[in-house]
């Protein structure tokens, strides 16, 4: 399986392929009327659940893609990190995860009312779905932090707006992880990165910095409370 691979080119920025929003609604399921809007995280659960992403993140990065993870893009590795990391991880799930006998961070424990952040995205029109593409999930289920990534923290989300083409990254603390959007039989699409190459990439568009204006910003889920 494909390790981690921290990328120093510029040559995989260009190799990224993206999925237009158009293209990503043609694989929408059934919408349903929007429910109450779910309980925040208390700061604990918060502070838990960042914990999980990162580390679920990073079980992909250095293993290889679960094959639980079926809808392999940048907005479906948040998709699905998120949904481990709201989960319940006993031992059948770590062995399936390769994280047996490991020192893992304390269960979110979400109480009953809580159970449907799992797969509750708000779409544009309202409604909620288990399916959000990258678009829908900042416009309509994160807020704003800055263009500063020194206002990000583990499990917040990088936005890239390229026009016809949008594209996220999540903080890692020390790092930044991505999937491209391809995969092929050498190449698993997932990609770690150094906030340090990333600003110094030929291509400018890909500089989480603030003079870029295809850098929309760090951030954060809504239903995090810190």
């Amino acid at each position: 399986m494909k390790r981690r691979v921290f990328l120093g080119s510029t040559a995989a920025v260009f190799a990224l392929a993206f999925v237009s929003r158009a293209a990503s609604c043609a694989a929408v399921p059934a919408r349903d009327p929007a429910p109450d809007v779910p309980q925040v995280l208390t700061p604990a659960q918060s502070r838990a659940f960042r914990a999980w992403m990162v580390r679920i993140v990073s079980a992909q990065l250095d293993a290889g893609p679960t094959p639980r993870w079926t809808q392999r893009d940048c907005a479906g590795l948040v998709r699905f990190a998120t949904a481990e990391a709201l989960r319940e991880h006993d031992e059948k799930w770590k062995h399936a995860n390769g994280l047996a006998g490991q020192a893992l961070p304390p269960e979110v424990q979400l109480a009953s009312g809580q159970q449907s952040l799992r797969h509750a995205w708000r779409l544009a029109d309202g409604s909620v779905s288990a399916f959000a593409d990258a678009l829908e999930l900042v416009q309509e289920n994160c807020r704003f932090r800055g263009k500063d990534c020194n206002l990000a923290q583990p499990g917040d989300l990088l936005f890239f707006d390229q026009g016809d083409a949008q594209h996220l990254m999540i903080w890692m603390g020390s790092f930044i992880a991505y999937h491209t959007g391809t995969v092929t039989a050498a190449d698993n699409g997932l990609r770690a990165v150094s906030l340090g190459s990333l600003l110094h990439w030929n291509d400018t568009r890909w500089h989480p910095a603030q003079d870029n204006p295809n850098f929309a910003g760090v951030y954060r889920l809504n239903f995090l409370s810190v």
